[in-house]
């Protein structure tokens, strides 16, 4: 059984180290997922990147991109989506 721990002003509901799916949309386009790779990998050790998977939208016009990370803190999340959320290519983050 997970137990929650205080981060900040709230609990947290995941225990770390933790394997997570980090989810990017973007237009679809050849460097898409080599962007996405590239903003996760500063975050994480090569070892932690333990998958991706890539899936177009249906009229094509959209990517997205799923990369399976095993995450070793909050703080290394929160920083893996501030850099996809700052990205001009990344229209969504999950």
């Amino acid at each position: 059984m997970t137990e929650a721990k205080e981060h900040g002003d709230h609990k947290e509901v995941l225990s770390f180290p933790c394997r997570i799916d980090v989810k990017a949309v973007g237009h679809r386009s050849a460097r898409f997922e080599a962007i996405v790779h590239q903003l996760v990998s500063r975050h994480i050790a090569p070892e932690d990147l333990l998958a991706t998977t890539r899936r177009e939208s249906r009229g094509g016009k959209y990517v997205a991109v799923t990369v399976t990370i095993q995450a070793s803190s909050r703080d290394q999340l929160d920083a893996i989506y501030h850099a996809l959320t700052d990205c001009q290519d990344v229209l969504i983050a999950l």
